[in-house]
């Protein structure tokens, strides 16, 4: 829960402008505890589990444009590296991550459920290059080689390719979208006919063994997603393949949304800050015209 502090802590700085938010989510303590010092094997992956990776991108937003200085500056310069790192592990001349023979990123190292990852993923990579565009950063480094922010708006486009259709089934795993998409949904609200009849819990397991396709169509539903071989199988009962969730589909309506403009369209820099004060002091008045 150590993330949640800082994420909540940035949040609720950015909403009020209340400072002791910021010095919450910016205290090295915290920092350490919620492991934004070391890294393992899935550091930098967004989820409903672990938010730092979103709360320092978040964090580096407010180095980037506010540039707060002391005493919060080493503590934003750190989450702001560690962004950077996280965002050239996304890259595929790395090996922090491995990718199916489609090009699908293996967030979760080839464990089930793979899209909810990688769709946090691609909105953070297009939220942070998005970020360094408005200001007016080319780039970034990976070591001593410099990647510019066309490379995070690819990376995060490949992967979303590959959810809408671009992969080797040809399979769309968004319900609804293109002509080729799962059938036989692990959901409630398309598994169970429209009959006007109330079934508690276990009366809806009837449903959810039924081999038929799904009565309805639940459209705009992102599933788990194939496996670590590209296979895919669409049976309703096999949530690690079919199962849609809400932490899943956030993701996914945020990296379409980072990627609906092109690069020309930028962020607004400034509303997000609006309840923030001015991080320096107000400078004086002019003096009053002088008269002999």
């Amino acid at each position: 829960y150590w993330d949640e502090f800082v994420w909540g802590g940035a949040w609720l700085y950015y909403a009020t402008g209340n400072s002791s938010y910021l010095q919450l989510a910016t205290h090295p303590k915290l920092a350490k505890h919620a492991g934004a010092f070391w890294g393992g094997p899935d550091y930098g992956v967004l989820s409903w589990d672990n938010k730092l990776a979103g709360a320092q991108v978040l964090l580096s937003r407010l180095r980037l444009f506010l540039s707060p200085g002391y005493p919060y500056e080493e503590i934003l310069r750190t989450f702001h590296n560690q962004t950077s790192i996280v965002m050239c592990s996304f890259l595929p001349v790395f090996t922090s991550f491995n990718r199916t023979k489609g090009g699908l990123i293996q967030l979760n190292h080839g464990r089930p459920q793979p899209l909810q990852y990688v769709v946090n993923a691609a909105f953070l990579a297009a939220l942070y290059s998005d970020y360094l565009d408005a200001a007016d950063t080319p780039g970034w480094y990976c070591g001593p080689n410099f990647y510019s922010t066309d490379v995070l708006r690819e990376f995060a486009k490949t992967q979303m390719d590959y959810i809408l259709g671009k992969n080797p089934r040809k399979m769309s795993y968004v319900v609804g979208f293109g002509n080729h998409y799962p059938k036989h949904v692990h959901h409630r609200g398309a598994s169970i006919p429209k009959n006007k009849i109330r079934y508690n819990c276990k009366g809806g397991w009837k449903w959810r063994d039924s081999k038929k396709p799904n009565p309805n169509t639940l459209v705009g539903a992102m599933v788990a997603g194939p496996d670590k071989h590209d296979g895919f199988h669409d049976v309703r009962t096999n949530y690690n393949y079919t199962e849609p969730t809400l932490a899943g589909n956030a993701g996914l309506v945020a990296a379409l949304v980072a990627l609906s403009g092109d690069k020309s369209t930028g962020i607004d820099k400034n509303t997000i800050f609006s309840a923030v004060p001015p991080m320096f002091p107000t400078p004086p008045p002019p003096p009053a015209p002088w008269k002999p």
